[in-house]
């Protein structure tokens, strides 16, 4: 991967020029759990001023076409935020652009098409991912430049992107159980973990009657077995006891 990642920071170090502050992995490839078929390349890009429509644009191609090589199937995933935005950190965080599988198509058919624009509630739990877990690929560490953020802002950021679980598990249960089971391990160890370490940390901390089921996403999600199918109400009551113990601490 380091071929690749050595492309992404040529590509906006080409693009942006000096407007580029810095580059940071976050994510399962900065915490040694990637899988090239179930995992993205998720990084941030600081950047010091906003970007004109056409640079974004000219951006959104350039990425489009590196995404296309990569050998992994879900590609890359990035946000793009200002770095007065982490000098005084903002929550929700305003992004400049995003980029991500689900967006792949769109920025395909459309060339006009640039995803940002809008606040985002998740960014926080990622900035704190890349503080403390991250890679820098560009620029001096975050931990150089910026304070760490409030840790009100990333307990927000995480119950927001955990708060559907009860109906997102059914869709999604693999990720979403692996995620349940790292926001209450920071909430009762204060370590940020990868989805693959709290699941690990799930299978010894958390009730009997859900360790089977954390095996099975832990297996699916190191690709030792296929999709694996779950019984609904066994995904119902871990989501819904998970929930109720993270909603007593935040």
């Amino acid at each position: 991967m380091q071929l690749y990642l050595d492309k992404i920071v040529s590509l906006f170090k080409g693009e942006l020029g000096d407007n580029l502050s810095g580059i940071y992995l976050h994510g399962s490839l900065a915490m040694g759990c990637f899988h090239p078929q179930r995992s993205d390349i998720d990084f941030i890009v600081v950047i010091k001023e906003s970007l004109t429509e056409e640079n974004k644009k000219r951006t959104a191609r350039l990425v489009l076409a590196l995404d296309d090589e990569m050998p992994n199937a879900r590609g890359m995933e990035f946000s793009m935020v200002l770095e007065s935005h982490l000098i005084s950190f903002a929550y929700p965080t305003p992004c400049e652009m995003h980029y991500s599988d689900f967006h792949k198509e769109r920025y395909r058919s459309d060339e006009n098409y640039v995803c940002g624009g809008y606040e985002d509630h998740d960014f926080a739990s990622q900035l704190a991912v890349a503080y403390y877990r991250g890679i820098a690929l560009y620029g001096k560490p975050l931990n150089e430049l910026y304070e760490p953020i409030d840790k009100t802002y990333f307990l927000a950021s995480i119950y927001h992107d955990i708060k559907g679980a009860s109906e997102d598990i059914m869709d999604q249960p693999m990720y979403v159980t692996l995620n349940l089971c790292r926001v209450l391990f920071y909430l009762r160890e204060g370590n940020i973990s990868s989805k693959k370490e709290g699941g690990e940390w799930g299978v010894k901390a958390l009730p009997k009657e859900y360790r089977d089921l954390i095996g099975k996403c832990l297996d699916e999600y190191a690709g030792v077995t296929g999709k694996q199918s779950f019984d609904r109400e066994l995904l119902e009551a871990f989501a819904g006891g998970m929930l109720r113990e993270i909603k007593a601490f935040i």
